[in-house]
């Protein structure tokens, strides 16, 4: 399988993005196909849980996720620092937790490595340094991610062929008010589809993770150092059968921290982002969309973000931007670094990103 291919945009200037994947096939990725009568409802769960085993293993936070009939939204920020500080033992270990890797890794983390010459203990730093980088890279995470439940699916139904779009679709969150326009408009998904009505009702979505954690497995958690070694493997390259998968640990979503103590976090209170959602909901839901809310949300005076523009606008609210979200002038400096002239969203930036005026 060939590498999901996207436009990002370079960490350095932002570890944010908000990422889509849709299904190509008539079939729903979820929910119940009305042609053949079947229902792939259980296909949510698979989704839901990769994407929390796969941030385990990665160095890539999840801020926040919903999946859908058809396509899935995830809000990741890229921990490249993170990845760096991994020595050599612990990147092999992560990596081959999905890979099988070549015959000088699997020598390495066994006894035989002891009998290792300085050439092939050097071949295999170069190895490390290798996954080092694809564990903080963004289309590496949406390849083991988009392959594995692409695997299962076409199994469940005995066909072969392309279950995913070729690209999927990322942008980059420039500023704290893009992270917060991504994370409420990807949590409220279901409310906006017509497919839930209050925030505890929006399954497979990480609002209803945080809302309810009581209802999740302990095994949410993930543990601090990832001790498995492989065994016998197929080729290099290969991504491990889906049974060898299904034993990965699962990372926590990352956490709410308005102090900015510490990192990495989502720079609000959750209790603020809930009251956000909470009020947008109550907007954006088929039958009320429109509909001011006379209480204005304390996060957007906060970010200075014009809460009519905002709640008006939310249905299409990233389908406005390009490859980036951000404030005017964020959006301004990125055109200038990328050498363009323009970069599409700059009236919807400017609709959003700005207190309006007294």
């Amino acid at each position: 399988m060939t590498q999901p291919r996207s436009s990002l945009v370079s960490v350095e200037d932002t570890p944010w993005y908000h990422v889509v994947s849709r299904c190509v096939r008539r079939a729903f990725l979820c929910g119940e196909d009305r042609v053949s009568g079947h229902n792939f409802e259980h296909r949510r769960e698979w989704i839901e849980t990769r994407i929390l085993e796969l941030a385990a293993i990665f160095a890539i936070d999840v801020a926040a996720y919903a999946v859908m009939s058809n396509h899935y939204h995830v809000v990741v920020r890229l921990d490249p620092e993170r990845a760096a500080s991994l020595d050599t033992e612990s990147v092999l270990l992560r990596w081959t937790r999905l890979f099988s890797g070549p015959e000088l890794v699997r020598q390495y983390l066994s006894p035989r490595r002891k009998a290792m010459c300085d050439a092939q203990l050097r071949r295999v730093e170069e190895y490390a340094q290798t996954y080092r980088n694809r564990l903080a890279d963004l289309s590496w995470f949406m390849r083991v991610l988009n392959e594995s439940i692409a695997r299962q699916a076409n199994e469940e139904e005995g066909v072969k062929g392309r279950f995913w779009e070729g690209r999927f679709k990322s942008q980059a969150l420039l500023d704290d008010a893009a992270v917060l326009a991504a994370m409420s408009y990807v949590d409220l998904n279901p409310v906006r589809a017509g497919m839930a009505e209050a925030l505890h009702e929006c399954d497979h979505t990480s609002l209803r993770r945080r809302i309810r954690p009581e209802a999740e497995d302990d095994s949410a958690c993930a543990p601090s150092n990832i001790s498995h070694r492989p065994g016998a493997c197929s080729a290099p390259g290969t991504l491990r059968p889906e049974i060898e998968l299904r034993s990965l640990p699962r990372a926590p979503l990352m956490p709410f921290d308005a102090s900015g103590q510490f990192e990495p976090a989502i720079p609000f209170a959750f209790e603020d982002y809930l009251e956000l959602t909470d009020t947008l909901g109550r907007c954006v839901h088929p039958t009320k969309r429109g509909s001011i809310p006379a209480h204005r949300p304390r996060l957007l005076d906060q970010l200075g973000m014009d809460a009519e523009a905002f709640i008006r606008r939310s249905s299409h609210l990233l389908r406005a931007f390009g490859s980036a979200i951000g404030a005017p002038e964020q959006l301004v400096s990125l055109a200038e670094r990328r050498q363009c002239r323009y970069l599409r969203g700059i009236s919807m930036a400017r609709a959003l990103f700005a207190r309006p005026a007294a």
